[in-house]
């Protein structure tokens, strides 16, 4: 074994993959911050300088059926936007955190409030702001589009940019190695 240890994680010369299935299988809540992976790197205001909220209709979906498939989800959000709130209730998120200035306060908040360790949780990030949270999370993800600082240091990358389905991805890597993924027979490979 490596004497290097990244995000709580030491490396060696093991199966990875063997590590991320085992990761995926204990995951019982996904955190993620609405900026910069929910809804992408982009912020709009309309021509009242209000905030809008969009996600990707597979980001969407997946979130959805996270929620009926009872894992949980949790998104944080530095900002607090009436069009945020309304795209969160319609994603069936009830575990949100905004106008925050720390995500790891936020986090150890949901923890407490649901009853889970760090263990059972997967956290998608794509900024330093999320470190201590990426450190703490039983399996550490970001984005293809994530800093470098993150790419080099967390469990898994997505193939997926923030706002661009690496929020499905990540849902459906989890259910399905759970076996929660009832879509995987309609699946053509």
């Amino acid at each position: 074994m490596s004497g290097i240890n990244y995000f709580g994680i030491q490396l060696s010369t093991g199966d990875h993959s063997e590590r991320l299935r085992d990761a995926l299988m204990k995951v019982k809540a996904l955190v993620f911050p609405v900026e910069g992976v929910l809804c992408g790197p982009r912020l709009a205001w309309d021509s009242e300088g209000r905030t809008g909220a969009s996600c990707s209709v597979r980001d969407a979906f997946a979130v959805r059926e996270a929620v009926r498939q009872g894992l949980q989800v949790a998104a944080f959000s530095q900002e607090r936007y009436e069009a945020q709130d309304r795209m969160l209730d319609e994603l069936g998120i009830s575990s949100r955190y905004s106008g925050i200035s720390s995500p790891l306060e936020a986090y150890e908040r949901f923890l407490a409030e649901s009853g889970l360790a760090d263990e059972d949780c997967a956290c998608i990030a794509e900024d330093i702001l999320y470190i201590p949270v990426l450190e703490r999370t039983g399996l550490s993800v970001t984005p293809i589009d994530g800093i470098e600082y993150l790419r080099n240091r967390v469990t898994y990358i997505s193939a997926y940019e923030g706002g661009k389905g690496c929020v499905r991805e990540m849902v459906e890597l989890i259910l399905q190695q759970q076996g929660r993924w009832e879509y995987t027979d309609h699946c053509v490979v």
